[in-house]
This record gives structure tokens, C-alpha cells and sequence, in this order.
């Protein structure tokens, strides 16, 4: 049996596949479906185009949304406890100012309340009783005085002061007049007062209360109205 190679066999399929191709009838498609295939295929968007950009678009915007609503929230919740904090401390510090004005008015009640007893208990202590001179006939006084531990003055029934003046009370020596310090009645005419006086003063013969211009003056000028002797 002979063999037959690719060499050698006809070369029949050209002719072949051209008899195919006319042995069916051509028909060419209608006019009407070409443009309903054309119209349907111009009119269709893109499927990942129409649906993925909206969404990725709407949820991005939903999420900025949210994210400002709450950092709106959490900073109005913030201001509210800063502004809690700071009236808390501004009550912390009022108080603290009140204990510290009420602890040193304890202090100087203290202290002054140390030092009358230190004047009172003096072996050198001298009384001296002052009497309401014409000016104030109903008020009285009476004095305590130490030259080692100072001076304590009380006094009752001063006449309300007038605007811009003042007490003074006088040690009154042989050579001159020495300012003891000013007097602040209370609303009732009250004096209650410790001072200090210099160890070297002179031996006085009598106290004296005058009323002078607001702040004190060196000497006395104005009309006496306590006055007593030694």
C-alpha cells in the first residue's frame, strides 16, 4: 500500500471551502434588526460605570456626614465639661480666698488679742480713764499703757464720723503731743485697739482723742473728744 505524504497530496481545499460557501443561499438580515441591534448597543451605558461610582460616591459623602456630626458632638460635650471645670475652679478659688481672708483676720484677732493681754499683765502696766468732753459728753474711754508692751485703748459711745475724718489718739507728754494711731469705731461707736508704742517715750501725763483729717496729722488740730490723766 502506497503512503501518501503531505507533498503529494491535491491541493483541493481552496476549491473545497468555495463550494461550501456558495452552496448556501445568502440572506442578508433585515433592515429593522441592524437598527434595533445598533440602538440597543449606543443607549447601554457601561454596567460598572452607571452603578459602582454613584454608590462609592453616596458612601463616602454619608461618611463625612457622620464623622462631622460627631466630632460636633464630641467637641459641644467638651466645651460644656471645660466650662463645668472652670466654674468648679473659680468656686474652689473663691472659697480658697474667703479660708484665706477669714484665716487672717483670725490671725490679727489672734495677735491683737495676744498682745492686749501682754499690755494688761505687764508689771508696768498704767490705767488711765478718758472722759466725753463737750464735743462727744457722752462717750467714754479707758486705757491700758506699758512703756515695755505698748498700749491698749478701748472706748465706747463716739459720735459717727464725718466723711474724710478721722480719730486720733494722743499720748500726751510734757514736751509734746505723740500720735498713739488712728481709731475706726464700729457702727455702735466702739473702740477696741492695741498699739505699740516706742520704749524710750517720755513719761506721759494724759491721753487725749481728737478728731483730724482722714490718714492723721503729726500734731493735733482738731476738737478733743476723750481726755484723761495719769
Amino acid at each position: 500500500m502506497d503512503v501518501i505524504r503531505d507533498d503529494d497530496r491535491p491541493e483541493l481545499e481552496p476549491p473545497i471551502l468555495q463550494g461550501l460557501g456558495q452552496a448556501v443561499p445568502q440572506v442578508d438580515p433585515p433592515i429593522a434588526l441592524r437598527a434595533r441591534v445598533l440602538e440597543s448597543v449606543g443607549r447601554r451605558p457601561p454596567a460598572r460605570l452607571t452603578a459602582s461610582r454613584p454608590v462609592a460616591w453616596q458612601f463616602a459623602a454619608a461618611a463625612s456626614l457622620a464623622l462631622a456630626a460627631g466630632l460636633t458632638l464630641y467637641t459641644g460635650q467638651l466645651r460644656g465639661r471645660v466650662s463645668l471645670l472652670e466654674g468648679e475652679l473659680r468656686d474652689t478659688r473663691a472659697r480658697a480666698d474667703a479660708a484665706d481672708q477669714r484665716t487672717a483676720e483670725v490671725q490679727r484677732t489672734a495677735a491683737g488679742a495676744q498682745s492686749a493681754v501682754a499690755v494688761l499683765t505687764a508689771p508696768d502696766a498704767a490705767r488711765v480713764d478718758l472722759a466725753g468732753q463737750p464735743a462727744a459728753p457722752q462717750a467714754s474711754a479707758r486705757a491700758f499703757w506699758s512703756r515695755s508692751r505698748g498700749l491698749v485703748f478701748t472706748a465706747a459711745n463716739l459720735p459717727p464720723l464725718p466723711a474724710g475724718r478721722t480719730y486720733q489718739l494722743w499720748v500726751v507728754t510734757a514736751q509734746a503731743p505723740l500720735s498713739a494711731g488712728l481709731l475706726t469705731p464700729d457702727a455702735q461707736g466702739s473702740v477696741n485697739a492695741t498699739f505699740s508704742t516706742p520704749p524710750d517715750i517720755p513719761q506721759p501725763v494724759a491721753m487725749a482723742v481728737t478728731i483730724e483729717p482722714a490718714g492723721g496729722v503729726p500734731a493735733p488740730t482738731g476738737e478733743r473728744y476723750l481726755v484723761g490723766t495719769l
